[in-house]
């Protein structure tokens, strides 16, 4: 059995009850929000981002990967403007993939749910 390689996932989710803003307010922290992941791809943290797209789960927003302990990503994601507003949840863990085939290599394909 060959070991797998750690990454840490933040599934960004609606709240129960999000508050209900004024829309310039909401694409105020849509910005922050997408500025924030910006400076932790540049910082070399976090290896993708992006929407969900066609789900089942409304209430399902995005997901981050991180090549970072589950415990600093935890920090991180608190930080984030749409998380700080209440807009946003995060919901933070490990998740194990073999070698060579995580988000790195999926960057390369150029897919729309990987950060640019």
């Amino acid at each position: 059995m060959r070991p797998l390689e750690p990454h840490t996932i933040v599934l960004l989710r609606l709240p129960a009850n999000p508050p209900d803003l004024p829309d310039d307010e909401a694409d105020r922290i849509q910005e922050a929000h997408l500025a924030f992941l910006d400076e932790q791809r540049a910082k070399g943290a976090l290896l993708a981002a992006g929407p969900f797209r066609d789900r089942v789960d409304e209430n399902l927003r995005g997901l981050c990967v991180y090549a970072l302990p589950v415990e600093r990503v935890r920090e991180i994601a608190a930080q984030d403007p749409s998380v700080v507003a209440g807009c946003m949840v995060a919901q933070v863990f490990r998740w194990l993939i073999p070698p060579g085939s995580g988000p790195v290599r999926a960057r390369r394909l150029d897919s729309p749910l990987c950060g640019s």
